[in-house]
C-alpha cells in the first residue's frame, strides 16, 4: 500500500464533518507493543527529573519526546494512510511538530471539556483544519481504562470567549456530553483528529495503565512548532528519507537533551473532576 493507491477520500469527509476518523490496524501488534515499551521507558525517565513529565490532572501525565526515543517513528512518518491524510489535509508542505505522549494510571479523574489550543480564525471562520493529532494507542483499550472522550462536530466551534480560548464553562457541556462517543482503539489502531474537537480523558479505575502516542502536524505557519523542541542527532538526521527530511521541523544537535515542555495546559490539572 503506499500514498499513491490508497483512498482516503471518506476518511477525509469524516475528518472534516466530526473532527476525528480511524484506521483500524494500521500497524501491527508487535509494532504497537515496541511503541508501548518504548514509551514506558521514556515514561520513567521523564517522571524523574524536573519538567520531564507534565501533570494533565490527577494521575495523568504527558512526556515530550525526541523521534529517535521512538523506534518505529520512521514507520509512522512514512505509513501512507498518516501522509495522505497530512498532505490531503495540511497540505504537501506539512510539518511533523511534535511526538509525546498521553499516560493515565489509575485514579486518574473525568478531565474537563477542552481543546488543545485557540483555534485560529482559519478554522472557526473559514471551516479549515490546520493542526492534526494522530493517536496510537499502547494497550487494547477496555471501559475501566479511561477511555478517550470525543464530541464529533465540534471542531468548528468558535470558543474565543472560553477560559483561554480552550475550556468552556461548564454551562455549556451538555451540548458535548450529548455528542459524546467513548473511544476503545486496539493495539496497531490509529486515529487522526483536530486537535480543537472537544475531548477529555475520563475516569480510569484499571491498574493497567493507558499510554496514547501523539503526532502533531501543522500546516505551514500553524506555528505550534513554537511550543516544542524536538532534536535529532547528525546521525541519526542523516539516515533519514528524504520524505520524512522535508517535513521534520528540529534542531540538529551533538547530543540530545530532554526536551522542557512549553506547553503546560493548566486548565487540566484544575478543572479535573
Amino acid at each position: 500500500m503506499t500514498e499513491a493507491t490508497i483512498d482516503i477520500a471518506a476518511d477525509v469527509a469524516t475528518l472534516e464533518r466530526d473532527g476525528v476518523v480511524g484506521r483500524k490496524g494500521a500497524f501491527s501488534r508487535d509494532w504497537a507493543e515496541r511503541m508501548r515499551e518504548d514509551i514506558t521507558s521514556a515514561f520513567w525517565s521523564a517522571i524523574q527529573r524536573s519538567g520531564g513529565a507534565v501533570s494533565r490532572g490527577p494521575r495523568r501525565w504527558y512526556v515530550e519526546i525526541h523521534p529517535q526515543d521512538l523506534s518505529g517513528f520512521v514507520d509512522l512518518a512514512t505509513h501512507p494512510w498518516v501522509t495522505a491524510i497530512c498532505a490531503h489535509v495540511l497540505g504537501p508542505d506539512y510539518q511533523i511538530v511534535e511526538v509525546g505522549f498521553d499516560t493515565p494510571f489509575q485514579g486518574a479523574k473525568n478531565q474537563p471539556w477542552h481543546r488543545d489550543f485557540p483555534s485560529p480564525a482559519e478554522s472557526w471562520r473559514d471551516r479549515r483544519i490546520t493542526s492534526l493529532a494522530f493517536n496510537l494507542t499502547g494497550v487494547d483499550v477496555t471501559p475501566d481504562m479511561g477511555p478517550f472522550e470525543v464530541a464529533p462536530g465540534t471542531q468548528w466551534d468558535d470558543g474565543r470567549d472560553w477560559n483561554h480560548e480552550m475550556f468552556p464553562d461548564r454551562a455549556l457541556w451538555n451540548r458535548f456530553e450529548e455528542r459524546a462517543t467513548r473511544k476503545f482503539p486496539q493495539m496497531g489502531d490509529i486515529s487522526c483528529r483536530s486537535a480543537l474537537t472537544m475531548h477529555r480523558g475520563t475516569a480510569h479505575a484499571s491498574p493497567i495503565a493507558r499510554p496514547v502516542l501523539v503526532l502533531g502536524v501543522d500546516a505551514p505557519g500553524a506555528g505550534h512548532a513554537a511550543l516544542h523542541d524536538m532534536m535529532v542527532t547528525p546521525d541519526y538526521f542523516a539516515a533519514l528519507p528524504q520524505s520524512v527530511k522535508d517535513h521534520l521541523t528540529c534542531r540538529v544537535v551533538d547530543e540530545l537533551v530532554p526536551i522542557m515542555q512549553k506547553h503546560d495546559i493548566e486548565g487540566l490539572v484544575m478543572g479535573a473532576e
